[in-house]
């Protein structure tokens, strides 16, 4: 468990104990989904990139991947093949055209974006893509399959 500065020091038995154990559970289940959600990625372009989340369903047919991309459409989206590697990258941007005043909060991530699955079947190709939802879903399939 992470140790907060400034946490008070309870003894075992006094009513306050749980609520603070509890509430520094919550702060590291919020800390923990933040980093799973939405962290720095490394991008091989050598440029601050955000991943995306990302689900990844397999069939007897192929596979099926879903990538969030929160809220807007993206631009210049990219979906490439480096070796068996599925790399999924663009921009996602700002929602607002007037960047001026004072910034309370910003947790939806923006700009550049890049998602690298690694170690798929060698053979595969993407057939088909669709936007749905805020979601990019794309169906691939063995190279020559139907």
């Amino acid at each position: 468990m992470k140790v907060y500065p400034g946490a008070p020091t309870m003894k075992p038995g006094d009513p306050r104990t749980w609520m603070w154990t509890r509430a520094l559970e919550v702060l590291n289940e919020a800390e923990r989904l933040q980093k799973q959600f939405f962290h720095v990625g490394r991008s091989a372009s050598r440029r601050p990139a955000w991943e995306p989340p990302v689900d990844i369903f397999e069939s007897e047919g192929g596979l099926r991947i879903v990538v969030a991309l929160p809220g807007r459409s993206v631009d210049r989206l990219k979906v490439l093949w480096e070796g068996t590697d599925l790399v999924i990258s663009g921009e996602l941007p700002v929602p607002w055209k007037d960047r001026v005043g004072a910034i309370h909060r910003v947790e939806i991530p923006h700009g550049h974006f890049e998602r690298r699955i690694e170690g798929l079947p060698p053979g595969l190709e993407v057939v088909r893509n669709e936007w749905s939802d805020g979601c990019l879903l794309l169906t691939i399939r063995k190279a020559g399959g139907s």
